[in-house]
């Protein structure tokens, strides 16, 4: 039986990496993003796989306009898509910096007086690891294609490939090289940008 391949895509490290190697004008097309990088997958193994589907991870923070539309277009539209799921994680407030003197927290700006808040990205990596050894424990996956430059997933990696698992890193180089080197092989997205684009 040809090997069950899934697709898993860290949703900002793709999309700021997508934007650096076009402009912020560049729109994917994501119903052709994960066609693409399975007949690239094909091509790197060197025989048919079972697409078993696209997950793709999103960080949102609620009080935030532009996350609010994200989150509506990952919900009612992508999430929609054939083959595509989308898990969405809250990002967190981030505490406030501190003093370096005294150490206290510096909640507002001292110039202007504005809120000194920012949330960071909790949980997207994890949930991304999870899933991928979940569904190689399971027995429902061979191949994982990982769509992402952060090294962070380098451990993950090392272990699937010890239970014989091949993870195929999608990823803009020259990013992502340290992760690429891990994986069983890599799939350059930069060959794809006209192909995926909307």
């Amino acid at each position: 039986m040809a090997p069950r391949t899934r697709i898993f895509i860290d949703f900002w490290n793709f999309q700021i990496s997508l934007i650096e190697a076009t402009s912020a004008k560049y729109r994917p097309d994501w119903k052709k993003i994960p066609q693409w990088i399975m007949t690239e997958a094909q091509n790197v193994i060197g025989q048919p796989l079972i697409y078993d589907g696209t997950q793709i991870y999103i960080s949102y923070d609620p009080a935030n306009r532009k996350d609010a539309g994200l989150h509506d277009f990952a919900i009612n539209t992508l999430d929609r898509f054939p083959g595509i799921q989308v898990t969405m994680t809250e990002r967190k407030p981030k505490n406030a910096p501190t003093c370096p003197q005294c150490h206290s927290a510096v909640d507002n700006c001292p110039k202007c007086g504005s809120t000194m808040t920012r949330t960071i990205e909790k949980g997207v990596d994890t949930a991304i690891v999870t899933d991928m050894l979940k569904l190689a424990w399971e027995g429902v996956l061979d191949v994982a294609i990982l769509v992402s430059s952060d090294r962070d997933f380098m451990p993950a990696v090392d272990v699937l490939s010890a239970k014989g698992y091949k993870v195929i890193n999608a990823h803009f180089p020259p990013g992502g090289m340290n992760l690429a080197r891990t994986c069983w092989a890599s799939i350059d997205l930069r060959s794809g940008i006209n192909a995926f684009a909307r």
